[in-house]
C-alpha cells in the first residue's frame, strides 16, 4: 500500500523553490500555440514556476524564446499573455531596445561607458522547439529533444485524428491551491461521482481506465455515449492536459505561479470559431468550477496541519502513485 506526498510539500516554500529548480527547470514546458504568433512582431509570455518566459516570431519568420528580463536592470519586455510589438521589443522600464531575434539594438540614452559592449547585453536565449504547432520551451539546454518527449502522445493524437488548430477561444482561471493538488486530481477519475455529478451521469457504466504510457498518462471512458464528454484526456508532464472531445480539443496549460498558487490557461482548439465549440465548453466551465472547488478545499486541509499522509488507492489512483513517486524523488 503506497502512503501519500507528506502535506508539508503542497503550498511550501521550500518545495516550491526544490521543484521550480529541479523539475521546471529541466522539463519542456508547454508555453503556448504558434498560431497565437503568427507575424513578425507577434508573441506569447508565461510565468511558469517564476520563470518569466517570452516566445516572439521574427522577420525571418522563425519563432524565438528568451527570458523576459531586459539586461539592463531587469525590467519586463513585455506584460500580459499574448501581443505585438512593431519590429523590437522595449523594455518597460528605461527604455532598451531589443531587436526581435534578441540582439540590443539600442541603450536608450545610457550614455558612453567604459568597456560597455552591445553585443554581449542581449536578451538570455530559451531553447525552444514546436510538435504540431504547440510551443515548448526548455531552460535546460542538454535536455533531450521535444521528439522523444512527445513521442507517445503523438501516437496517440495520429490515432484520434485531431488537428492543432489555432485556438478558438482563450480562457484563464486562478485557483488557490498548489501546482501538485490540481495535478493529482487530474490524473484520477476516482472523484468523478463526489465532484462531477453531470459527467458522472454522463459516464453511467462506461468502464473509466487509466494508464500511465512512459511520460504520458492516458484517461478514458470506454463505453460512453456520444455526450460532450465522449473522447480521451491525456497529461503530458509537467504542465500539459489535452482533451479530445465530440465537439475538438482541448489545450491545458497548467501553472505554478508561487506556493500554493496555480493558473490554468485553456486553449479550444476548433477551426470553426468560438461559436462551433457547443457543449464541450459550456461542459468545461461546470468540470473547471468543479474542480477548482474541490482543490482549493483539499489545499486549505493540507494547510491546516492536522493532515500529513493518507493512502493511495491501486485501483484507482495508480497514476497519482506514479506522479507523487516521481516527485519524491525530487524531494528525497
Amino acid at each position: 500500500m503506497q502512503t501519500t506526498l507528506p502535506a508539508s510539500l503542497y503550498g511550501g516554500p521550500e518545495a516550491w523553490a526544490r521543484e521550480r529548480a529541479a523539475v521546471f527547470s529541466r522539463a519542456w514546458l508547454f508555453l503556448g500555440h504558434e498560431g497565437e504568433a503568427a507575424t513578425a512582431g507577434d508573441w506569447i509570455a508565461a510565468d511558469v514556476a517564476g520563470h518569466r518566459l517570452l516566445a516572439v516570431r521574427g522577420r525571418d519568420g522563425a519563432l524565438r524564446a528568451f527570458h523576459n528580463v531586459c539586461r539592463h536592470r531587469a525590467g519586463p519586455l513585455v506584460q500580459g499573455a499574448a501581443g505585438h510589438c512593431d519590429g523590437e521589443l522595449v523594455c518597460a522600464y528605461h527604455g532598451w531596445r531589443y531587436a526581435l531575434d534578441g540582439r540590443l539594438r539600442a541603450a536608450t540614452g545610457f550614455g558612453a561607458a567604459a568597456g560597455f559592449d552591445p553585443r554581449e547585453h542581449g536578451l538570455l536565449t530559451v531553447r525552444l522547439e514546436t510538435w504540431r504547432g504547440l510551443v515548448f520551451v526548455n531552460l535546460d539546454s542538454g535536455a533531450s529533444p521535444l521528439s522523444s518527449h512527445v513521442a507517445v502522445l503523438d501516437g496517440l493524437i495520429a490515432e484520434r485524428g485531431l488537428e492543432m488548430a489555432a485556438p478558438a477561444l482563450r480562457r484563464s482561471h486562478d485557483l488557490a491551491c498548489d501546482w501538485k493538488v490540481y495535478a493529482e486530481n487530474y490524473l484520477e477519475g476516482y472523484h468523478i461521482g463526489s465532484v462531477h455529478p453531470v459527467l458522472a451521469e454522463e459516464l453511467g457504466s462506461a468502464e473509466y481506465r487509466v494508464r500511465v504510457d512512459g511520460e504520458l498518462v492516458v484517461q478514458e471512458a470506454v463505453g460512453v455515449n456520444d455526450g460532450p464528454q465522449a473522447g480521451v484526456w491525456a497529461w503530458l508532464g509537467p504542465n500539459m492536459g489535452i482533451i479530445v472531445e465530440r465537439d475538438g480539443g482541448m489545450i491545458e496549460r497548467m501553472t505554478p505561479v508561487g506556493p500554493g498558487k496555480t493558473r490554468l490557461d485553456y486553449l479550444f482548439l476548433n477551426d470553426d470559431g468560438a461559436e462551433a465549440l457547443g457543449g464541450a465548453l459550456e461542459a468545461s466551465d461546470r468540470l473547471t468550477a468543479e474542480d477548482a472547488g474541490i482543490c482549493e478545499a483539499v489545499q486549505a486541509n493540507l494547510s491546516a496541519g492536522a493532515y500529513d499522509t493518507g493512502v493511495l488507492s491501486a485501483r484507482h489512483e495508480a497514476a497519482v502513485a506514479w506522479f507523487q513517486s516521481r516527485l519524491a524523488e525530487v524531494h528525497g
